[in-house]
């Protein structure tokens, strides 16, 4: 076997590291939880110590099991900003996590003040708390140790972090990651002085904007022994889409995970929404950068997880599959998942989770068949959305956690009136940091070789009466309304 790629994947609730074959195959997982704080509601922070402890942990213990790796590629929880001293390499204050809501308010007041014309026409963004300028601007008004560091501040998202450690000092950001900060010209491919400007951030507490795949560093000795090249980047969605060979415009994949995330595939150049859709690096090699085009939503599995945890109404989120099978609809109970506001395309930070049509006669089996089938519903709001924007989906490539849930797979070809393909290796995140890293290490020419690396698909096609399709979208619009008063 040729020495393997090692893949170190920065979730929101837990880091893991893998190793693959350049033949696509996973050869060992190690993972390990990440704690979430929630100091104040909607606040969401990380310990920015514990997600470097945890991942180097983890990628010991797949080097552990071989005698060398040819590269390392890194993907990673996007939009979460960390803070940290350029000398001491330790972090300064929590990390912001990409669900915290406290910048609500200040985005309402530039958005009042007509400044998201601006982010849009720069950065495909909306002007939204999700993403990480406002964050950053939060953090230097409220916390006096950041600014107490004067020059020896850095900033950067989960990656950025990751790769200062791993290298010792080497503070970068690729391309992806950086279009996610609202900062970020993607036209250009660099950080905008009007935007810096207009969220108060110095440009020189940010990290260098470099490619998703090439030399991009090598880790110090002090943490592998052996020097590893880390050769490939991408935050975790365009790392899926990459995965899931999304390589053509038009070409559309979903990812279920902690949220829920779509990516189609636009080509050459950023296409502009009309419906409050994003436009997004989907990756750059040598300089030259293409794009897709993203719905986002903020609840998918942490809303199984919710139910688990805090209702009790699972003892693992595996068996929501049985439980939705066990009664033959709803109830006429619906869901709407917005514990961290809504996103597209309705970017209402404001609004919160809803519980609608309960009776006597609901029981648990109801509310988690109604959790499971709100990712359809939800998926169906953006299907449409981006049809109105010319990208109208032909089949919907499906990954992540909750995508291994058979049930829910049929019910999104079901209310989505589409074939949806799944791939045997639903982890398809750290898939596509292998490939980038396979191709940034020489092992592949491009992305399109490095495609083979997928593997073998399963597909579902939709079955779902019309009738009953039209009752479930009326249901869901009924309750989404309720949500958004």
């Amino acid at each position: 076997m040729d020495d393997p790629i090692l893949v170190i994947d920065a979730g929101t609730t837990s880091t893991r590291a893998m190793l693959f074959g350049l033949d696509g195959a996973c050869h060992g997982v190690a993972q390990r939880p990440l704690s979430q704080h929630y100091p104040r509601p909607g606040w969401v922070e990380h310990d920015a110590e514990e997600i470097w402890r945890e991942s180097l942990a983890c990628a010991g213990a797949m080097l552990a099991k071989v005698p060398r790796v040819a590269a390392l590629g890194i993907t990673n929880q996007r939009e979460t900003i960390v803070f940290w001293h350029r000398r001491t390499h330790r972090a300064l204050a929590p990390a912001i996590v990409w669900q915290d809501r406290r910048t609500a308010a200040m985005c309402a007041k530039l958005a009042e003040q007509g400044a998201e014309s601006l982010v849009q026409a720069r950065t495909g963004l909306v002007l939204d708390p999700y993403f990480s300028a406002s964050k950053i601007a939060w953090a230097l008004d409220h916390w006096p140790q950041l600014r107490d560091a004067g020059a020896d501040l850095c900033v950067g998202t989960v990656e950025s972090w990751l790769i200062f450690q791993l290298t010792g000092g080497l503070h970068v950001t690729d391309a992806t990651n950086a279009s996610r900060t609202a900062l970020m010209d993607i036209g250009r491919g660099r950080w905008d002085d009007e935007l810096l400007a207009l969220w108060g951030v110095p440009g020189a507490i940010l990290p260098e904007i470099v490619d998703c795949a090439g030399p991009i560093g090598t880790t110090s000795a002090d943490h592998f022994g052996p020097i590893v090249p880390i050769t490939g980047v991408a935050g975790d969605q365009q790392a899926a889409a990459i995965g899931q060979s999304c390589l053509a415009p038009g070409d559309t994949k979903a990812t279920y995970g902690t949220g829920a995330f779509i990516l189609a595939n636009t080509g050459d150049a950023p296409r502009p929404s009309a419906h409050r859709l994003l436009s997004t690096v989907a990756w750059q090699l040598e300089g030259v950068r293409s794009y897709a085009m993203e719905g986002s939503v903020f609840v998918a599995g942490a809303l199984v997880k919710w139910l688990r945890d805090e209702l009790g109404l699972l003892a693992a989120a595996a068996e929501s599959d049985a439980v939705a099978r066990s009664v033959e609809d709803c109830g006429g109970v619906h869901i709407v998942p917005a514990h961290s506001g809504l996103g597209a395309p309705h970017w209402r930070a404001d609004a919160r989770g809803l519980i609608a049509g309960l009776s006597l006669s609901t029981g648990r089996a109801h509310i988690v068949r109604a959790a499971l089938e709100a990712m359809a519903h939800q998926t169906h709001d953006l299907m449409t959305a981006f049809a109105a924007d010319g990208a109208a989906w032909q089949v919907l490539r499906i990954d992540g956690g909750m995508a291994s849930n058979d049930w829910l797979a049929q019910d999104l070809a079901d209310v989505l009136g589409l074939e949806v393909e799944r791939p045997a290796n639903v982890e398809t995140t750290a898939l596509g940091a292998a490939m980038l890293a396979a191709v940034g290490r020489g092992h592949f020419a491009d992305l399109h070789e490095a495609a083979a690396m997928r593997g073998p698909v399963e597909r579902f096609a939709p079955a779902m009466d019309a009738a009953v399709r039209e009752r479930r979208l009326a249901g869901w619009k009924s309750a989404l309304a309720a949500a958004l008063r």
